[in-house]
């Protein structure tokens, strides 16, 4: 049987500069609102919040649910760490979810779970862009990646570059010859430089407050996102100018 977990690794402080994780959108945080979006997904047998030990890192307990559980591991970095959990939990796949994604959407991550029970050879499935590339690259901020946690443990073991060891699933697809991957084409109505949903930046808080006013704590289902934004050219040309000024990853 498969045991599907997810995996949200939020960091605090970032070179010396607070994140977003904590500021509060509709009365939770915002890594609250992540942790959430996902336990709304129906295929997941468990969510995780994976930390380093870092003292900075201990306020994320007071920003999860009760009802998650919160692992915390002495390793390296980010996919030394996320291979530390699935040591402690023992899942057979693993959803890896960014953690400054709010709009993330449960039926994009049930999809991914769904592909992984009909495709049971794949070790890596994502969306993909128009072109070709893996979605979680771009900043439109509502999809996750499903892994094969062998997969993972393989890529902690051989992955050397330091992106490759920052960015959890990096190595495995960007090793297509080793790994088998599975790209599912992103909507159309998502797949579009005028689209911006991942929370990094000042403005990106801005415009997730704009959304949030505007459809309230129960709209934020990807369809209804759009078609708000698609009402909004103003707020389109934004995010189009901040998609070519930052790189997300």
């Amino acid at each position: 049987m498969s045991r599907t977990m997810a995996v949200i690794q939020p960091r605090l402080v970032t070179g010396g500069v607070k994140s977003h994780h904590t500021r509060k959108l509709g009365g939770q945080s915002l890594l609250e609102r992540v942790v959430r979006r996902v336990t709304d997904c129906e295929r997941l047998e468990r969510v995780a919040v994976v930390i380093s030990n870092r003292p900075e890192d201990e306020a994320v307990f007071d920003l999860v649910p009760r009802d998650v559980a919160v692992y915390v591991s002495d390793r390296r970095d980010p996919l030394a760490r996320v291979c530390d959990a699935i040591e402690h939990f023992r899942p057979t796949a693993v959803i890896s979810v960014p953690a400054d994604q709010p709009c993330i959407d449960p039926v994009f991550v049930d999809r991914l779970i769904n592909t992984a029970s009909e495709n049971p050879t794949c070790d890596y499935i994502s969306y993909s862009s128009r072109d070709g590339q893996p979605a979680i690259l771009s900043p439109l901020g509502v999809f996750a990646e499903w892994c094969r946690a062998s997969a993972l443990v393989t890529a902690n073991r051989d992955a050397k570059l330091p992106e490759e060891r920052q960015e959890v699933t990096r190595y495995l697809y960007s090793h297509p010859d080793q790994f088998r991957l599975r790209l599912i084409p992103v909507p159309a109505e998502l797949d579009r430089d005028d689209l911006r949903l991942t929370v990094t930046h000042e403005e990106d808080w801005d415009h997730l407050h704009t959304i949030y006013d505007a459809l309230g704590p129960e709209g934020f289902e990807w369809r209804q996102i759009a078609d708000l934004l698609h009402r909004h050219p103003a707020v389109r040309e934004r995010m189009a100018h901040l998609n070519r000024e930052f790189a997300t990853r």
